[in-house]
């Protein structure tokens, strides 16, 4: 068996990186909610807390999308028949082996890529994954899945995933430009799986983002904590709390920052100097909740088609099949 190849790519520079966080911040703080970029969640500590949050009891997203994974894999990869896969926020990469033990049962030794913010959990992924298959060419592309796609280099025998939910993060009016600019990456014949939560009951929607461990509340603050390492602020933690609730008109979770007392935060490296009053909240992630309906309407105009839509039983959760089409 061939020895497994492992390559790292880091799609900008790390000082582009950052120049880029701190416009991104001070564009965000100074909107209408102040917000702060969810993305930002997921530096070491994040990530790890992130991966805390997906084994919580009240965080049903992660063993329903594997378990709904783990009963369609060998369909994908029949549909699909991939001499490359690439995983979009890639982070521990636990739900990958799904499909990549589906390649092996199916006698197809595809290429991996994993694609994710995080240069340390890209650069454990690859090591790990590299390790467990060792007939992969696995490599490892550190950048932004909204901006850096181009990175990836160009499509033919490739199967992207985006799991996790994760496209619920962005905003809905954001998704047809994301779609067209992953369909750029992807050539005509590709494919896609998307990871969809699915619109449900508000109170199960709400205890998986206020779980009574209080772990979620942390990942929330955690934001702050990175900000301050990152850009030299000095958001006092103890002065905000976690808020999260679910917006029935928008179909979205609400992820928020509340200040418990006032506060003189200053960002240098960002150029920002804010007060926030008794009860001022920052806006940390919307999480959008769609049906296949709504999620089919997306994808107007982004060269990608719905070829399949897998659900659990419940119906918590869905995974979208879509196919580039010619144009």
């Amino acid at each position: 068996m061939a020895e497994a190849t492992c390559r790292m790519a880091v799609a900008r520079r790390n000082g582009k990186l950052a120049a880029r966080m701190a416009d991104e911040v001070r564009r965000a703080l100074a909107a209408t909610p102040p917000s702060l970029p969810s993305k930002y969640f997921y530096d070491d500590r994040g990530s790890a807390l992130f991966e805390a949050i997906t084994r919580l009891p009240e965080y049903y997203q992660t063993r329903t999308e594997e378990a709904l994974l783990e009963t369609i894999a060998d369909e994908v990869i029949a549909r699909t028949r991939p001499a490359e896969i690439v995983e979009l926020g890639s982070g521990a990469g636990r739900k990958i082996r799904l499909l990549l033990d589906a390649t092996e049962r199916a006698g197809r030794a595809s290429g991996l890529t994993m694609f994710d913010i995080n240069e340390q959990v890209v650069s454990d992924s690859v090591r790990r994954l590299a390790r467990r298959y060792p007939a992969l060419d696995v490599r490892g592309v550190v950048g932004d899945f909204t901006e850096d796609l181009a990175a990836l280099g160009p499509g033919g025998g490739r199967l992207g995933v985006f799991f996790a939910g994760t496209i619920g993060n962005l905003h809905p009016g954001d998704v047809p430009p994301f779609l067209s600019r992953m369909s750029l990456q992807l050539a005509p014949g590709d494919a896609f799986l998307v990871g969809v939560d699915l619109v449900k009951d508000p109170a199960r929607l709400e205890a998986a983002y206020n779980d009574s461990a209080g772990v979620t509340a942390e990942f929330n603050l955690n934001i702050l904590r990175h900000v301050n390492h990152a850009l030299g602020a000095d958001f006092d933690i103890a002065r905000f709390e976690h808020v999260a609730f679910y917006d029935a008109e928008r179909a979205w979770i609400e992820m928020r920052l509340r200040a418990r007392s006032p506060s003189h935060v200053r960002i240098p490296r960002a150029g920002v100097e804010r007060i926030f009053r008794r009860g001022d909240e920052i806006r940390t992630e919307i999480s959008c909740k769609y049906s296949c309906t709504t999620f089919r309407a997306l994808l107007a105009g982004t060269s990608l088609a719905l070829e399949a839509w897998f659900t659990d039983p419940e119906r918590l959760f869905a995974l979208a099949l879509l196919r580039r089409m010619p144009q």
